[in-house]
């Protein structure tokens, strides 16, 4: 396959190309609620490129074209013709057809999830159609390495998700009894519930608070006592909840995070997370004391004893800022845009 380096624009033209999102999203979503990680941080960092790029969305159940702050949102029929780089979300398959169809552009495969164990083969596949992955984490760049095997490979590296410049703890009260799970329920909920109702044995005045994104319905089979359900959460009022906890309780071994967003956001705000150690990217997105063996429940109520009476001071990951992954990316594209051969070759 040969890859010409492309005219100098002033603007390059960036589509991302969204082939499995269930629902239209724009900038708006974020502040109703209901939007999962991976569309969050598409919208945000795609909001600060639009004054260097020309950003374009193609999204699956989009039927109508819509101007925002994060770029133009179109139907995925639209198609990416024209673009400098393409962007393609999660689908491997789709990245390998769009190589067919637009061979001068430059293709990047933005990961978000773990692929199950039927797609090993994408890996000569991405390397034959010269298309980069970029994962969500040093962890998640590590386990794919592992996944995909030995042979040819395509050329993978990492942009951290990000979490908004400006959160930061403030004068919220806390509730020292207070336990909130901020993730869909099958991110290991009917785990988290066993692990809150065996708590309750040894700290019967628990209290645990569950904000659902909405977007997936999941068996977690019996509730226990002292659970409330938020509901689906906008950002900002989700923010509130996050800074009115104790912790963040996410003490489930059966769901690996990419990265973890709410973790890293929760931080941000001042709160620590109770999470599981060697587990995905918890150990990469939070500082010790944070992430354990949640199977000893008289370890965890030893550890929120102690976090009610001595909260652990926990602060934003400088990496994860807005502004600094929002520059790496726009490096990444400035260079990928201007000589597409060298985004796909180490």
């Amino acid at each position: 396959m040969h890859l010409m380096s492309r005219p100098h624009r002033s603007r390059p033209r960036i589509a991302i190309v969204d082939p499995c999102c269930g629902a239209p999203y724009d900038p708006l979503s974020l502040t109703r609620g209901g939007l999962g990680g991976t569309e969050a941080t598409v919208l945000r960092v795609c909001a600060t490129l639009t004054r260097d790029f020309e950003v374009r969305h193609y999204q699956a159940t989009r039927r109508e074209p819509l101007a925002t702050s994060a770029g133009l949102m179109l139907p995925l029929s639209a198609g990416p013709a024209g673009a400098d780089v393409i962007i393609v979300l999660n689908t491997w398959k789709v990245a390998v057809k769009l190589r067919k169809l637009h061979p001068e552009a430059a293709i990047l495969l933005w990961l978000h999830i773990r692929p199950g164990r039927h797609n090993r083969k994408m890996g000569p596949a991405l390397h034959a159609a010269g298309v980069r992955i970029i994962c969500v984490s040093r962890s998640h760049m590590d386990w794919l390495r592992a996944f995909l095997g030995d042979g040819a490979l395509p050329r993978t590296g990492f942009i951290y998700n990000p979490i908004a410049d400006t959160l930061a703890p403030d004068a919220t009260r806390r509730d020292p009894n207070r336990l909130l799970f901020a993730s869909s329920p099958h991110k290991g909920l009917a785990e988290v519930f066993g692990r809150f109702d065996a708590l309750r044995a040894v700290l019967p005045d628990l209290t645990l608070a569950v904000a659902d994104p909405g977007y997936l319905r999941w068996n977690t089979g019996p509730v226990p006592k002292n659970v409330r359900f938020l509901g689906t959460l906008s950002h900002g009022a989700l923010m509130r909840q996050m800074r009115r906890a104790l912790c963040l309780f996410m003490p489930q071994t059966s769901f690996a995070e990419t990265f973890g967003l709410v973790m890293a956001e929760a931080n941000a705000v001042g709160t620590p997370v109770l999470a599981s150690a060697a587990l995905g990217a918890n150990e990469e997105v939070l500082t010790p004391g944070q992430y354990l063996s949640t199977l000893d429940t008289a370890h965890l109520a030893q550890v929120i004893q102690r976090w009610q009476t001595t909260p652990p001071d926990v602060q934003a990951n400088p990496q994860f800022r807005l502004r600094n992954v929002a520059a790496q990316w726009s490096q990444l594209l400035h260079e990928t845009a201007l000589c597409p051969q060298r985004a796909v070759t180490a």
